[in-house]
């Protein structure tokens, strides 16, 4: 068996391409999203406008479009069924606006579809919440009272791994449901459609790098107990 401390810091090396993946993802959402944030969409339309669009188009009328603050805060709130955007995308004309407008509009079609993946992932993140917190908690604990707590952290921590899985087709789906209302609602033409699709993919990386960190940090933790048994 290994020692603690050795073997603690040689796992770190299995989170090595989580963290070269983070750091690519972040670097790419920014340079993207801030690149075509200073494209201005042909038609001048806002992100609100382009948000309404979708929604009135969708029989999401009565669903409400607010500005809120921060950078990049946009979101579809399921709870109040009403989509949020960052005042730079709610008040913006840019390629950078309008596609993550359409992208929290893909949500609110998600919703009322009730796509299983949307559904899923909004009845687990009360459970969710609690095993996030829980979960390093009683690792610790593990470590220094009883190492079979270890592993009940352990599961509990798998309950963010799920979250994160069950995000990607969430996040995937709303951005392929974007870029066909932009195009289909003729508010892109084609050239600004390879534009949009390139915002939508650099934040999608996010997702992508999110998983696969908590896959890598799971594998990790489950080394460890492992080699303290």
């Amino acid at each position: 068996m290994y020692p603690f401390g050795f073997y603690w810091d040689s796992t770190m090396l299995i989170l090595l391409p989580a963290v070269i993946l983070s750091a690519y993802a972040s670097f790419k959402v920014n340079s993207v999203t801030n690149r075509y944030f200073k494209v201005r969409s042909a038609r001048g339309m806002t992100g609100e406008q382009v948000a309404r669009r979708i929604l009135d188009s969708n029989g999401l009328a009565s669903v409400p479009i607010y500005p809120v603050k921060g950078t990049l805060s946009d979101h579809y709130d399921p709870r109040s069924r009403k989509v949020n955007l960052s005042e730079e995308v709610y008040y913006g004309t840019s390629i950078t606006s309008i596609s993550v407008a359409a992208h929290e509009c893909g949500h609110a079609m998600q919703h009322k579809e009730s796509y299983i993946p949307l559904v899923l992932r909004s009845k687990i993140v009360p459970a969710v919440n609690f095993a996030s917190s829980a979960s390093w908690i009683i690792i610790l604990m593990g470590f220094f009272v009883n190492k079979n707590l270890l592993w009940v952290g352990i599961v509990l921590f798998s309950a963010t791994v799920l979250f994160q899985l069950v995000t990607l087709p969430v996040e995937f789906n709303a951005s392929r449901r974007a870029l066909v209302q932009l195009d289909s609602l003729g508010i892109v033409g084609q050239e600004e459609k390879y534009q949009s699709k390139k915002v939508l993919k650099a934040a999608a990386l996010t997702y992508v790098a999110a998983a696969l960190s908590a896959i890598l940090q799971l594998l990790r933790l489950v080394v460890i107990a492992r080699n303290n048994d």
